[in-house]
């Protein structure tokens, strides 16, 4: 029953870029640690957000849709060295941010832009104690840069910054059943400290951002991607059928960007931690087919959101389906979010804006060969 898993896993993470709390993108997954032999996968997602507000109690000054598609890739490579260990690769994005407010419509944010992007490499070892047991552990290097204008009525602001490779790390333990496809795995992901240096100005209201980065003075500051931990289970629950789910908890409680020069403290940060959970089902059709079915949810934090970030929670339904041939699966899923309303504060002080009714289509493609 094991390669029944793979059409939900594909799906989970393919799409798990349309629904990740904080900046996460891609959030990891220990699928691939399981693999046998030798492995290499090939996934791809396409997120396209539709995120609106409005002045609250102006419906006439809104922002205009403010998230333009995004695309992210991921690599996977496993290799077994002995029968007992064996060794994995994953190629991910784990943050980012796309935020384009449109100009023209006099939202007090309209011309503001956000550009957050990373590449993290995650190196991997997996030793089986015994039939049912295993460890696993490994290394994380993440690199991130960013590109940040702020156009406001009372200043403007410029940010270009990127950072070296950070190194983190992963470790983890699992209980299998084989008979019934039973997995369950916990692993703990640590923070990732990042020192990004680039060039940064404030700037008089309406200065273009060229003109501020052209003669903007270099710039230093430090970042930590929060730690988080993650518990993943599956198990057969009939014949060719497969229930798994997931539970994610991320440290983003007092999670914070914050440059030296940014007139307004903050450009993002967050108050409170963040569970993610996802639940699914998956079937064998055939010796060729396998569908599936996943939910998700994310509970609304409530309070205040920032501008360069303006969803609250979500809930989310997907489906996927699997073909297997040969050595080769195809795997593709399609995930809907409905996203939590949001509120932010506007410049000046008082004037807020809400965002309601806003949600993501996500696609999802991933091939696989094991050799």
């Amino acid at each position: 029953m094991k390669k029944i898993t793979l059409a939900g896993a594909a799906l989970l993470a393919s799409t798990a870029a349309a629904s990740a709390g904080g900046i996460e993108r891609t959030g990891f997954t220990t699928g691939i640690l399981f693999e046998e032999g030798t492995y290499v996968e090939l996934s791809y997602g396409s997120v396209s957000p539709t995120v609106t507000g409005n002045v609250t109690g102006v419906p006439a000054v809104a922002s205009g849709d403010i998230s333009p598609t995004y695309n992210s890739v991921t690599l996977g490579y496993h290799q077994d060295i002995t029968d007992a260990l064996s060794f994995s690769l994953v190629i991910d994005e784990p943050v980012g941010a796309d935020v384009a407010y449109p100009t023209g419509t006099g939202y007090p944010f309209a011309g503001s832009y956000a550009e957050l992007s990373s590449r993290q490499i995650t190196a991997a070892l997996r030793y089986e104690l015994n039939e049912n047991f295993s460890v696993y552990g490994g290394l994380r290097g993440v690199q991130v840069e960013g590109d940040v204008y702020v156009s406001t009525p009372l200043f403007a602001y410029a940010l270009s910054a990127d950072t070296d490779l950070e190194f983190g790390y992963m470790v983890g333990a699992a209980y299998e059943r084989p008979d019934i496809a039973m997995r369950v795995a916990l692993t703990y992901f640590s923070e990732v400290d990042l020192s990004l240096s680039g060039v940064e100005s404030p700037a008089p209201a309406g200065t273009p951002e060229a003109a501020i980065l052209a003669v903007a003075p270099a710039t230093s500051f430090n970042n930590t991607l929060p730690q988080s931990i993650l518990l993943e289970a599956q198990s057969g629950i009939a014949a060719n059928t497969l229930l798994f789910g997931s539970i994610r908890w991320t440290n983003w409680d007092g999670y914070a960007i914050m440059p030296n020069a940014y007139p307004a403290g903050s450009l993002v940060d967050y108050d409170e931690d963040v569970w993610t959970y996802t639940l699914g089902i998956a079937r064998r059709l055939n010796e060729n087919w396998a569908v599936s079915a996943t939910l998700g949810y994310e509970a609304e934090q409530d309070g205040f959101s920032g501008n360069l970030g303006p969803t609250d929670g979500f809930t989310s339904i997907g489906l996927g389906a699997e073909y297997t041939q040969g050595n080769m699966s195809i795997a593709a899923g399609v995930r809907y979010v409905m996203i939590g309303d949001a509120n932010t504060i506007l410049a000046p002080g008082p004037v807020t804006s809400d965002f309601y009714d806003n949600d993501v289509v996500a696609f999802g493609l991933r091939v696989g060969f094991n050799f």
